[in-house]
């Protein structure tokens, strides 16, 4: 290291929401920080993109917990930005929807746990116990996990809903398979698996949208942009379109990143958002002991997904504030297995904030189920707005096949959706992996199973000593959870009970 290098106190691998908050936390609390960002656009499954004038989010369609008091909104605010986020609250009468083909009657997730019960027992009069039971059990399992409470109260030790499958606990509750099906209908919120998902993971993302559910007006980057600004108010850097090849350590501890174009940025502590296994591909340090990387490396990713985008008609569309299940069949747990013809089994509409008349959405995102392996015969060709390198029109037809088959099974419910649609867009697992970092384009990291509750558990340290790992892989997905995982990165920095006392001080 030259006389005239600087050091920064932290250097941050990747820009996505885990990286942003953790940036934004440390350089508060009066650290130098530094965030390298490979793409032009900051924030991971943060990032927006517009077509015909019209915003579309590319992975945060709604939010949970930013309710005034909830902890997300807690943690926004002590971060300076809940005052400038502009959010709209969702329909409170039924935010979700589940439906089924087949079945004239739509199922409603209500806001609030009285409404959510409410609304259900109207379907299910003869349910009641079950749907209580339910209830009380989500908000006690929420309520025994202290990092989810903004509490520095230890883990309990009561591990049952990490070792029970969600699947498991809802046969159990009942034994009415519509209402078991309805209860798991939003899995696509955490790709849910029948035999791995534990209960936890559905408790802790099911209750933070039935506390409240959110949309980002003008799209969900508007959570970068804010924090990339709290970060330079601060002090901090953001180097955007720098690709880190390299994690340069001497005696076991890491010493700077070195960046595709020779550049080398040095730092105290590194921490990377980016998934586990790439993250020990940059680096060949002897610390990491080869028994290590092999269980990251071996770790099994969610599925991925193909997106439709949909540009639409003005006045066509009407604006209903609600997000949409559809399932092609009865079971909601066998729909990311799906076959060539039986595809797509399930799918989620979700609608974009009007910009102009409020009865009408201007656009709409059609998500389902897609492996990386329908479209491995392109893996080797890349394409990003950095690095455009079209691919060939075999690809542009798949795409466009697998988007009028998907709005096929759409018109299914809604039948006049091709009279409404303008124009349309869409995306596949290699958009997911040029844009999000990941080798399969898998939309949540890593798989949690509940046969194995401790495999898929990985620390926040490694044993480089200040090297720190954060993003939704380490702990839960989703913006509450990343959010909450940065946080646990920053308490292993700057203590746990010094940063929940700030946290709990600027919401005094």
């Amino acid at each position: 290291m030259t006389s005239r290098a600087k050091k920064y106190d932290v250097v941050i691998i990747g820009s996505g929401l885990g990286g942003l908050v953790c940036g934004a936390v440390l350089s508060k609390e009066g650290r130098s920080v530094c965030i390298i960002e490979k793409n032009e656009q900051l924030g991971g499954c943060l990032q927006t993109f517009r077509r015909d004038s019209i915003t579309f989010d590319t992975g945060v369609h709604y939010i949970g917990g930013l309710e005034k008091g909830k902890s997300l909104w807690k943690i926004f605010n002590y971060l300076g930005i809940m005052g400038r986020l502009e959010t709209v609250k969702m329909n409170e009468g039924g935010f979700d929807v589940v439906a089924f083909k087949g079945d004239a009657d739509e199922y409603p997730y209500g806001m609030g746990y009285e409404n959510f019960q409410r609304i259900l027992l109207q379907k299910f009069p003869d349910e009641k116990n079950a749907i209580e039971k339910y209830c009380t059990d989500i908000q006690q399992i929420c309520a025994s996990v202290p990092l989810y409470n903004l509490s520095a109260e230890e883990q309990s030790d009561d591990t049952w809903a990490f070792t029970t499958g969600v699947k498991n606990y809802l046969e159990q509750l009942t034994p009415n398979k519509k209402l078991q099906n309805i209860l798991a209908g939003t899995n696509l919120l955490y790709a849910g698996i029948a035999d791995k998902t534990p209960l936890y993971v559905h408790a802790l993302v099911v209750n933070s949208y039935i506390e409240s559910a959110h949309r980002i007006k003008n799209g969900g980057d508007q959570i970068a942009k804010l924090l990339a600004r709290v970060v330079k108010e601060n002090g901090g850097e953001i180097l955007r379109k720098q690709e880190v090849k390299k994690i340069n350590t001497t005696n076991g501890i890491a010493e700077s990143v070195e960046l595709s174009n020779g550049r080398k940025i040095y730092g105290a502590l590194f921490i990377s958002g980016i998934h586990p296994a790439k993250t020990l591909e940059l680096t060949d340090s002897d610390a990491l002991r080869p028994a290590y990387r092999n269980r990251i490396a071996g770790l099994e990713n969610s599925v991925s997904t193909f997106v439709l985008y949909a540009v639409l008609k003005p006045g066509t569309f009407p604006y209903l504030n609600r997000n949409y299940y559809y399932f092609n069949q009865d079971d909601v747990w066998q729909t990311a297995t799906h076959t060539n013809e039986s595809w797509p089994n399930m799918y989620a509409l979700f609608e974009e904030v009007p910009e102009k008349n409020n009865q009408y959405t201007e656009g709409i995102s059609i998500m389902t189920y897609m492996r990386f392996d329908e479209v491995a015969k392109w893996k080797n060709t890349f394409h990003t707005t950095l690095y455009e390198n079209m691919r060939d029109e075999a690809y542009q037809q798949f795409k466009r096949e697998k988007a009028e088959k998907l709005l096929d099974v759409v018109a299914i419910k809604f039948p006049n959706i091709r009279e409404c649609v303008q124009s349309y867009y869409t995306s596949t697992p290699l958009s997911y992996r040029d844009y999000m970092g990941t080798d399969d384009g898998s939309m949540y990291g890593i798989v949690k199973d509940y046969n194995e509750p401790m495999k898929s558990m990985i620390s926040v340290k490694t044993k480089v000593p200040n090297l720190l790992l954060t993003g939704q892989s380490i702990n839960l997905h989703g913006v509450l959870g990343v959010t909450e995982c940065a946080l646990l990165t920053c308490m292993s920095i700057l203590g746990k009970e010094y940063l929940l006392n700030k946290i709990h001080e600027a919401n005094a």
